[in-house]
């Protein structure tokens, strides 16, 4: 069977831009955006639209809240240069909050910007153990409104939560988390939208992609429908609703002190 989709128009899930992409994401908006640490698995031509459209007092919700500029786990730029990680939102003064596991260096000679601007008490911040976020967004994709988890308990992750005694062990409610966007990094998508991850890349990005009210992938590559192998697919198409392609030549880093434009 042929598919015949025009670019841009009501039926066709293909952005030409990541401008465009992300042309409506509103001030107060909560985003999901995937990164476990690294480099691997993060949106970063979104993320740079994102800061280009400028909308402010966004709730980024993932692992971290930028560490990947100050860690790279292995990725070290060129001298002069700086990984294009949350960090750029936060510098631009369009963070409000931070929901997040990791959300602080592992270093403490090396602070984040995140970092940087919670201890100026200009962004808040919500520490989430990492299978309770992981949990958190699963639930807010499956519509499951919140879960009794045993992590955290009796902790200060437990403050001002309701907590109940289930089979002799204390625990803890926490609720459920959706986007009103999700800002997902993926290896191929058909142009239906059905999605393939590469190696440990996918990480939250599978998750994030069910939970978010508008959600948006970043592709190495867009192939016609049938081109996926069935077993191969890990997102359907009905979670995904823009689809951005990575230019071949696109390099995760800045200059430090310039600003590298979307196109």
């Amino acid at each position: 069977m042929d598919f015949t989709f025009p670019d841009e128009s009501p039926s066709s899930k293909i952005y030409s831009t990541p401008s465009s992409a992300v042309a409506d994401v509103f001030d107060g908006a909560t985003i999901l955006m995937d990164g476990f640490g690294g480099l691997g698995g993060m949106s970063h031509y979104l993320m740079v639209a994102l800061r280009d459209q400028g909308a402010k007092n966004l709730t980024i919700v993932g692992n971290t809240a930028g560490i990947a500029r100050v860690s790279s786990f292995g990725t070290t730029p060129r001298a002069g240069w700086q990984v294009i990680d949350h960090s750029i939102l936060v510098e631009n003064g369009q963070v409000k909050k931070a929901i997040a596991s990791f959300p602080v260096s592992p270093s403490p000679s090396r602070p984040t910007a995140f970092e940087e601007a919670y201890r100026r008490g200009e962004v808040e911040m919500e520490l989430s153990p990492q299978g309770t976020l992981a949990e958190r967004i699963r639930a807010g994709g499956f519509g499951v409104a919140a879960f009794y988890t045993t992590t955290g308990a009796k902790t200060l992750v437990s403050d001002g939560k309701e907590s109940r005694i289930i089979n002799g062990r204390e625990h803890i409610l926490e609720t459920a988390i959706r986007g009103d966007f999700a800002l997902i990094r993926a290896h191929k998508a058909d142009r239906l939208g059905n999605l393939v991850y590469r190696g440990t890349s996918r990480n939250f990005n599978a998750t994030m992609a069910r939970a978010g009210n508008v959600t948006i992938a970043e592709v190495d590559e867009i192939v016609e429908p049938g081109e996926l192998h069935p077993d191969e697919i890990i997102t359907p198409g009905v979670y995904v609703d823009r689809i951005v392609e990575r230019p071949s030549g696109f390099v995760p880093f800045e200059r430090v002190g310039e600003l590298r434009e979307s196109i």
